[in-house]
């Protein structure tokens, strides 16, 4: 069996830069365990897998360990990999993911433009549990449906923290999030997945679900700019629109080429 595969830099004007992920379009599914083989080979923070399905995309997301509910950038990396090399003439691409609902990616300019359902966050308690893996402690502590969003005083904290992937790795959810205003944009975050296999995240859409609404009601404004300020670093537009979260971003091919079974 021979499948096409592509690899695109999502969240980035540039190749090396923003979060890679892969896109294996499919004409009909795979053994999970096939899929989850894939994902684990490509050794990337998402590989997205897609069929087409009565006028919309099947979308789902597999990290080296195990399938996931949601992801963004792989989301993003799946619209470019349509519009550009996959023959997509429409504005918007409307995609179905059997754990996260409907989600629409539309083309404006340059940029892509999705859509995807707002994560609701609730204030917790500030556990040592919460604080033991960093360096220094936040000043706030949220959580969401599948992650811990970490407040913290400022961006140079986020940029600088020191943390113990281990001690990250124990608390039940699939990532910590970690997050400050920011120095040049409304808000900075880093990501931690190492319960899902993905140690640190480059640039994480779906976190930004979680943060927009925090933020959101933070800074007085409904329209946000982001920065991931992991190593790659990644820039988001985030947009609060009621039970929704508008994310806005650019990406770029790296690779395209074939898989062997």
């Amino acid at each position: 069996m021979e499948l096409k595969i592509y690899q695109v830099d999502a969240f980035s004007e540039k190749v090396f830069g923003g979060n890679p992920a892969a896109i294996v379009p499919l004409t009909s599914w795979l053994e999970d365990k096939i899929l989850q083989k894939i994902a684990l080979e490509n050794n990337l923070s998402e590989t997205a897998f897609y069929i087409e399905e009565e006028g919309r995309f099947i979308l789902r997301w597999f990290t080296p360990d195990t399938e996931v509910d949601l992801c963004g950038h792989a989301t993003l990396a799946t619209a470019h990999v349509l519009f550009e090399h996959e023959g997509f003439e429409g504005e918007e691409i409307s995609f179905f993911s059997p754990r996260s609902g409907v989600l629409k990616v539309r083309k404006d300019s340059d940029h892509l433009v999705m859509d995807f359902p707002l994560d609701h966050v609730n204030e917790i308690e500030l556990t040592e549990q919460l604080t033991k893996p960093f360096s220094l402690k936040p000043v706030q502590a949220f959580k969401g449906k599948t992650d811990y969003v970490l407040v913290f005083e400022n961006e140079n904290q986020i940029r600088n923290l020191e943390f113990d992937l281990s001690q990250i790795a124990k608390l039940l959810v699939r990532g910590v999030i970690v997050t400050a205003k920011g120095d040049k944009v409304d808000f900075v975050s880093r990501f931690f997945g190492p319960q899902v296999g993905v140690p640190e995240d480059p640039v994480t859409g779906s976190a930004h679900t979680s943060l927009t609404p925090i933020w959101a009601k933070k800074l007085g404004k409904d329209e946000l700019t982001a920065i991931q300020v992991s190593p790659r670093e990644g820039k988001l537009g985030c947009k609060l629109m009621g039970e929704r979260v508008i994310l806005t971003g650019k990406a770029v091919t790296y690779m395209i080429g074939r898989i062997f079974i």
